[in-house]
């Protein structure tokens, strides 16, 4: 219980600083934001994969973990909407915060609360898989456009020419001169509380609103998404801190950016603002719970 304790509630306390700043100052957050995306997150993701002692073996099978559980879980949300003539927006937007978890802002956070630095690193893997599925898959799903523009998206983000530089680095055993590799480290730590700091910033600005949809979408990303890790987990062989980690970053709620998403490419955006809402909160109930499971 100290373990969960030890996680839960730093990250708490600084979600609910961000949400008092959001409320009282109300600071400029897409400037915040874009330092988080373009210089603290990258440095966060090319430190990690500099510095990580995990072999490729453990990156492919975590990478193909969350792709799999992604297509499944888009499989069943496909079958859902089908089945209760859903139209084509609620569909989006219903797909969207299933498939997209906040791997950034909370789960990075809560794994190197709980797990330390050996979670943090795999949480780091699944994190830049989750961070394609956002930024380069899931706009072109929302606007229906091909596989290319997809690609085209991808290669615009600086997480992926992060993870690029950071994994050509340690392969070819380059030590950077002048103590580079602290500072990249530096900037690194700060990416965590920086993303929750924006994390409560945002909430501070949605209204909560608890309906059937909302309590329905935050049990698909709260409740079945974890469950289907944790079958998926046990087919592909997962064990250990492997394991862990893949369940519980499957079962963080979804993703802040997810809203600018549908906003942008189609979806029901306040929907999907009201259950990121509702899953944020949620997840304090539920990812304790989760957390107690796996590290039994």
């Amino acid at each position: 219980m100290n373990v969960i304790l030890s996680a839960i509630i730093p990250v708490g306390l600084i979600i609910f600083l961000g949400y008092v700043v959001g409320r009282t100052l109300r600071p400029d957050v897409q400037s915040l934001s874009q330092i988080s995306v373009y210089i603290l997150a990258p440095a966060l993701v090319a430190d990690g994969l500099y510095q990580t002692t995990l072999s490729g073996q453990n990156v492919i099978i975590l990478l193909l973990g969350f792709g799999i559980l992604s297509v499944l879980l888009y499989g069943l949300v496909w079958l859902i909407a089908k089945l209760f003539h859903l139209s084509p927006l609620v569909q989006k937007s219903l797909m969207a915060t299933t498939i997209l978890p906040n791997n950034g802002n909370m789960g990075l956070s809560i794994t190197s609360f709980a797990l330390g630095a050996a979670g943090l690193e795999r949480a780091i893997i699944y994190m830049i898989g989750s961070s394609i599925l956002l930024f380069g898959v899931a706009p072109a799903l929302l606007k229906g456009k091909g596989f290319l523009d997809g690609i085209r998206v991808v290669l615009k983000l600086p997480l992926i020419w992060a993870m690029l530089w950071g994994i050509s680095l340690r392969v070819f055993a380059v030590q950077l001169p002048f103590e580079i590799d602290k500072a990249i480290a530096e900037l690194g730590r700060a990416a965590i509380p920086v993303a929750l700091i924006i994390l409560g910033i945002q909430l501070a600005s949605t209204r909560l609103a608890i309906g059937k949809y909302e309590l329905f979408a935050a049990s698909l990303r709260l409740i079945l998404a974890p469950f289907v890790a944790w079958v998926l987990g046990m087919a592909l062989g997962l064990k250990g801190l492997d394991a862990q980690i893949f369940i519980i970053q499957s079962a963080m709620p979804t993703a802040v950016n997810t809203v600018v998403l549908v906003t942008e490419f189609g979806g029901d955006a306040p929907r999907v603002a009201r259950t990121i809402v509702v899953t944020t909160l949620g997840s304090f109930l539920t990812v304790p719970f989760i957390l107690w499971l796996v590290t039994r």
